[in-house]
């Protein structure tokens, strides 16, 4: 039986909620975020990166996985979900972005899935990490 797993992080970027929000949602840009090689697999339903867009991920030796964008809020939300691949189950990703009162943003970044017991705490932990080292490095 899988073991439902949060990963919960949050940072603060100087920039504005338009410029974050940009490269957050361009799928090229998050590789080093995962620790991924990351490919656009295809645009959404009526913009680039929105709903519909899909990426492929690549994490070193683990099979390519697919991730696609499935709501998405310009300058303030960013849905999405694994739809092909991944040994985790039931995969989602919710990124919020909020205004600070200097101008920047706070992202309030949630990803949620499901492993094997036993794995729940490690796979949390790698992405938890990567993300903490990732989301410096995105913009600002």
């Amino acid at each position: 039986m899988a073991t439902p797993q949060r990963v919960h992080v949050t940072h603060t970027y100087t920039s504005d909620p338009a410029t974050v929000f940009e490269k957050l949602s361009e799928h090229e840009n998050l590789g080093p975020l995962f620790g991924a090689k990351i490919t656009r697999v295809c645009d959404g339903d009526t913009s680039r990166n929105g709903v519909g867009s899909t990426r492929s991920l690549k994490i070193g030796p683990l099979p390519a996985f697919h991730e696609t964008t499935t709501k998405s809020e310009p300058h303030t939300l960013i849905e999405y979900k694994i739809t092909k691949g991944s040994p985790l189950r039931g995969h989602w990703g919710k990124q919020v972005l909020t205004p600070t009162a200097d101008g920047g943003t706070l992202l309030d970044y949630t990803i949620g899935f499901n492993v094997a017991p036993g794995l729940s705490g490690l796979v949390g932990s790698v992405v938890a990490r990567n993300l903490k080292k990732g989301l410096p490095k995105l913009t600002d």
